[in-house]
């Protein structure tokens, strides 16, 4: 059983609640649509647990979904985080910086060598199933095995994905997560030829030192395959990270709010009048502080001190 720190989803600050060292932590949004107030909640609670403990931030933002990754997608980014009024001591300081310095595809080679190293030391197979035929076999989208023990390198195009055995448990904090059965087989380099999330969020990681993630409470499976990762390569600092699993903001239909189920965005919130006093009182909420009390970005980060 692996294990690594924090990943309750009731926790409200990290597991060194003293603040006895700095925490090294990144906002990592994906430009896959527009932000909603989810992803601000998030943003929010990061940057909180780092000015707190004095530490520093980096903004990453993970680009190689190439398919639904769009310019305009990455111009939001900046622009909420500016009306969030949020800062970070690393990273791009517009969508011109990320482009030419900052993009995970100039960062090929790096995933390259975490794929060629992880193939070495842990059970990776070539798959050519594609979502359609996954999906035959399990509603839920579950890898069935199908091309365990083929082909090492067919000629169709194919993922890579790496073996996980039916009685694989990783544990989270307080979770234990029955890996097989959450995640399977999971890829880690796609067909399209570039590393899936599960490798490059790892790897950059491990790359940028970080040792404070938070994390929405879907991504908890995720948590467990990355530390499953790192295990297989040896990278068992990894586990050394706090986590943090916080609940997701619901949104009208009762469901998580999410861009590919069209969550209304910042963008058009601050259409219709919003101001960002909406996002803060909703972090205030999921830390358990008075949100009447908080009136700016200022007031909340003095409440979280107290804590």
């Amino acid at each position: 059983m692996m294990k690594g720190n924090g990943g309750d989803v009731n926790q409200s600050m990290p597991t060194t609640s003293t603040f006895d060292i700095s925490f090294r932590s990144r906002l990592a949004p994906t430009p896959s649509g527009y932000l909603h107030l989810g992803n601000a909640v998030n943003f929010i609670r990061t940057w909180l647990s780092v000015r707190k403990s004095g530490g520093t931030l980096k903004l990453r933002i993970d680009d190689l979904d190439s398919d639904r990754c769009r310019p305009e997608y990455i111009e939001d980014i900046f622009l909420q985080l500016d009306w969030l009024g949020l800062d970070w001591d690393e990273g791009p300081t517009g969508p011109d910086d990320f482009a030419s310095h900052h993009s995970q595809h100039l960062r090929l080679e790096r995933y390259r060598q975490a794929v060629e190293s992880l193939a070495a030391k842990a059970p990776v197979f070539a798959c050519t199933c594609s979502r359609k035929e996954i999906r035959q076999h399990s509603a839920e989208g579950l890898y069935p095995g199908t091309c365990r023990g083929g082909l090492q390198r067919p000629a169709a195009p194919y993922a890579l994905r790496i073996m996980v055995e039916a009685d694989a448990v990783v544990s989270v904090g307080s979770h234990a997560v029955q890996l097989a059965r959450e995640i399977g087989d999971f890829v880690i380099w796609r067909r399209d030829d570039l590393p899936a999330y599960q490798l490059a969020s790892l790897i950059d990681d491990l790359d940028d030192r970080i040792n404070l993630i938070v994390r929405g409470a879907d991504l908890l499976p995720s948590t467990a395959a990355q530390l499953f990762l790192a295990d297989c390569l040896d990278r068992r600092e990894f586990a050394r990270i706090d986590f943090i699993h916080h609940p997701l903001l619901p949104g009208e239909n009762g469901r998580k709010l999410s861009k590919s189920d069209n969550a209304l965005s910042l963008a058009a919130l601050r259409q219709q009048g919003a101001t960002p006093l909406s996002a803060y009182r909703a972090a205030a909420i999921q830390l358990h502080l008075d949100p009447a009390g908080i009136s700016s970005l200022a007031d909340l980060l003095a409440a979280y001190r107290e804590i």
